[in-house]
């Protein structure tokens, strides 16, 4: 005579509907703290509207001008009296391009004393950025 076990043996299961949940719920989380994490340091600059082709460059040097008339060289701010010294070094070539991103209601003799300043610092290329249309 055959005895029955008392107690079946069952594989385990992975339920894998309530797994998924938990990991988008914890990459949903993770996401929301990384951006909460983030220090945006931006300044509101209005962009003339233009139409321009892409850019082409390897690392342009920003050369920023505020509506209020402040100078911001790759988002540090200095001077038209420190423009040249500080810009010496970031031009490497001759091929580096400095990227005029001026504010449409910035001082325009500030924007051409400051292209000024750069051209004696050694820059020969100058792009103008656009807000696209």
């Amino acid at each position: 005579m055959k005895l029955r076990r008392s107690r079946t043996s069952r594989r385990g299961r992975i339920e894998i509907i309530p797994m998924i949940d938990v990991m988008f719920f914890l990459l949903a989380t993770f996401m929301l703290a990384s951006l909460s994490m983030q220090h945006l340091h931006s300044l509101g600059i209005n962009l003339p509207k233009g139409r321009a082709a892409a850019m082409d460059t390897r690392s342009p040097i920003t050369l920023t001008v505020t509506r209020d008339g402040q100078l911001l060289l790759n988002e540090v701010a200095i001077t038209l009296d420190t423009l040249e010294p500080a810009l010496r070094p970031l031009l490497g070539d001759s091929e580096t391009s400095v990227v005029v991103a001026a504010d449409g209601a910035a001082p325009h003799g500030l924007v051409v004393q400051a292209m000024l300043k750069a051209r004696e610092a050694g820059a020969e290329h100058f792009l103008i950025a656009v807000q696209h249309e």
